[in-house]
Order: C-alpha cells, then structure tokens, then sequence
C-alpha cells in the first residue's frame, strides 16, 4: 500500500506542475494577446536575407505601427506595398512631403544599394526587436494537425487535473482494512 501512495503523490505532483505551467502559459498568451491589442504590436516573419545579418532569414520580429512623422533614418521599419508582400529594411532617407505622409528611401543591410524607388507612407511598423530562427517553430505549430495536438493535450490535462481521486484508493489510503465494512457485519437477527 505504501508504493500506492508513493506512486498517487508523485501523480498528485506530477497534476498539479502541469496545470501551474499551463496555466502560466494560458495567462501569457492572454496578455500578449492584450499588450498587441493595446500597443498595436505584432508580428512579421522573414522569408528572405535582405536585412542579414542584423535580421537573418527565419527571424521573427515584434513591429508596432507609428506615424509617417516619427520615421527617423536608421530605423528598420516594414512598409505595405500594394499588390505585393510588405518589406522590411533599413530607412536611408525621410522626406517631408508637406503634410502627413512622409517619402522614404530604404535598403536592406545585405544589398548595396537602395530600394528601386522611394516609399511614400501615413504609417509604417517600426521593428522593436528580433530572434533568429523562430518562424520556421511558428508555422510548425500554426499548422492543423500540430494545433490540434496541443488542443487535445491541453484538454487531457484539464480534464486530468479536475478528475476526481479513485474513490477505493482514496479509501484505503485514509482508513485502514478493518475500517471498512463488511456485508452482514451488523445485521441483527430475527
């Protein structure tokens, strides 16, 4: 009986290290979720070498939109271009066009020259920051079948973690044998 118990408060441990981690997991989704709504953060992956090496292929980068005027040389920003996929490089130039929008020139950090021809923009999303490597983990757990897995994992351990302890186990742990009754032990006779 003593290995029993050993072994229910192993598991018991076991639950409850799981539920804590997805727990904190769930509730850091939940504000990151918050924090891209509230600061229009989000993110951009990148296919192509153009920026390496300060951002490689393969880099995921965090981007909050600001407004044309706060553009500075230097930054690394990312523009929508109709009819093609958004860019991202280093700006080399910022022109005031008189009102809002401003002209900008760009090159990535691989390419030795800039961009064919400027970018006129209301906004563009700055880049915050940048980890090499993650976009390919991204799209990896964005498909069907992998999201799948961790939806059904996830409710495994829920539904692990709110089950009820076995009723006999839970009995025997806490009573000993001669504790529980025994069929007929009281009956009176007659």
């Amino acid at each position: 009986m003593a290995v029993l118990g050993d072994l229910d408060a192993m598991m018991r441990h076991l639950r409850e290290v799981l539920l804590n981690l997805t727990a904190v997991g769930g509730a850091v989704c939940i504000l990151l979720v918050v924090a891209a709504l509230a600061f229009d953060i989000t993110l951009i992956m990148f296919r192509t070498g153009s920026m390496s090496p300060t951002i490689p292929a393969g880099s995921v980068a965090v981007v909050r939109e600001i407004s044309a005027a706060e553009i500075q040389a230097d930054d690394v920003v990312t523009v929508d271009r109709r009819g093609n996929l958004p860019i991202t490089h280093r700006v080399t130039s910022v022109a005031d066009t008189g009102g809002p929008a401003r002209t900008i020139t760009m090159r990535g950090d691989a390419n030795a020259s800039d961009d064919p021809a400027p970018y006129t923009v209301d906004t563009v999303r700055r880049v915050l920051w940048s980890a090499p490597g993650l976009a390919p983990v991204i799209v990896r757990l964005s498909e069907p079948p992998v999201l799948a897995g961790i939806t059904l994992a996830v409710a495994g351990l829920v539904t692990w973690g709110s089950w009820p302890p076995s009723a006999a186990r839970h009995r025997s742990s806490t009573h000993g044998p001669s504790d529980l009754p025994r069929a007929g032990r009281n009956r009176r006779s007659g």
